[in-house]
């Protein structure tokens, strides 16, 4: 079994667990232009147990994208269970995906936009290989690095676009090597430095001691998504001279932080395979004996690994997706060559999948 067998088509979404579904959605579109929904539920969560408390929860779900690029956000809420926020201050380095990385399509324009409507924002800065940079934190206190891309699928005249990767807390990154280079493929080193960093700086803790590794794919992205999808940049970074924490200790998969970074796959079964033999399993699958899994109007099948340290990994293999819902338009990958690229005038049409937010309130 190798990566032939299937196919990584780049991040299909990052989570992100919130209070409330509405509010936080309406701050991504207004800020970060995540205003097309692709999918939308309000049922209950069966096949999470082992991140859900052994219980089966009701939750809000919604995948919202921008259709300039990148990967979409998936905002998530318990309905019945009030959600848990982290009980502590989250700082650089600590275990988990503690910072979102999103396309930016001009960062000195958008950095200009962005202040004018929200005062949580970072002056521009420098990454380690001298990118230019700066950080927005939410509402809920997430934090969001911008990574300059200006490649548009959909031009819609913004100056953001999607999900691009996730810097990451790690114990030891030789050991999370192990899944981010060889089960995900992020085989080229952008750099590898150890030190202090202005740019960490504007964040909680991030004036101390880091070895930072910023990864990313050396081949392009395939598959019926790869359009629009990114395989982006994986950043992991180890504190060098502080024990982290584990940013969802005590905590519930779906609670207020970033819950995952999902990839979409082609194959699952193969890829299930192969992360076998490299160590990892699945801990969670949601079709294990082979019946689809339905979410809003989508279906398909996803799956999880953890990463040495815990943080979640999932996988989603689509088999059907809503193009434009008000036209009762539905594609079912299974009948074509998902190795193709849709053609683009279908992600045109997702625009009439746009969400209103006047009829909603946070």
């Amino acid at each position: 079994m190798d990566s032939k067998d299937f196919i990584i088509s780049g991040i299909q979404q990052v989570g992100v667990g919130t209070t409330s579904v509405y509010k936080s959605w309406k701050w991504f579109a207004e800020m970060f232009g995540v205003d097309v929904r692709i999918l939308e539920d309000n049922t209950v969560a069966e096949r999470m147990l082992p991140y859900t408390g052994g219980q089966a929860q009701k939750r809000h779900a919604a995948i919202a994208v921008n259709l300039q690029g990148g990967g979409g956000f998936e905002i998530w809420q318990y309905s019945d269970r009030k959600p848990k926020p982290v009980d502590f201050d989250i700082q650089v380095g600590d275990l988990g995906i503690f910072c979102a990385k999103l396309k930016c399509i001009d960062i000195e324009a958008a950095h200009k936009q962005i202040s004018a409507k929200w005062d949580k924002v970072s002056p521009i800065t420098e990454t380690p290989n001298g990118t230019k940079t700066f950080y927005v934190t939410d509402l809920e206190g997430n934090w969001f690095q911008m990574v300059p891309d200006s490649s548009v699928l959909v031009n819609e005249k913004k100056l953001f676009g999607g999900m691009y990767g996730a810097m990451i807390g790690v114990t030891d990154i030789e050991k999370s090597l192990e899944v981010y280079r060889d089960i995900l493929g992020y085989d080229v080193v952008v750099y590898d430095k150890t030190g202090t960093f202005k740019d960490l700086s504007y964040l909680l803790g991030g004036d101390g001691n880091f070895r930072r590794v910023l990864l990313q794919w050396s081949k392009p992205v395939e598959g019926a998504f790869s359009p629009l999808f990114t395989s982006g940049h994986i950043e992991l970074v180890q504190a060098l001279d502080r024990v982290p924490r584990k940013i969802f200790e005590g905590r519930y998969w779906g609670d207020p932080g970033f819950i995952q970074v999902c990839y979409d796959i082609t194959n699952m079964d193969a890829f299930g395979e192969f992360c076998k033999q490299k160590g990892y399993p699945f801990t969670v699958d949601s079709c294990p004996d082979g019946v689809q899994f339905n979410m809003g109007d989508a279906s398909g099948r996803f799956t999880y690994i953890e990463d040495p340290d815990g943080t979640l990994i999932e996988f989603v293999e689509t088999y059907r997706v809503g193009i434009a819902k008000k036209l009762n338009w539905y594609l079912n990958l299974m009948k074509r060559n998902r190795k193709k690229p849709l053609p683009k005038i279908l992600f045109k049409a997702m625009r009439m999948n746009r969400m209103k937010f006047n009829d909603y309130y946070g």
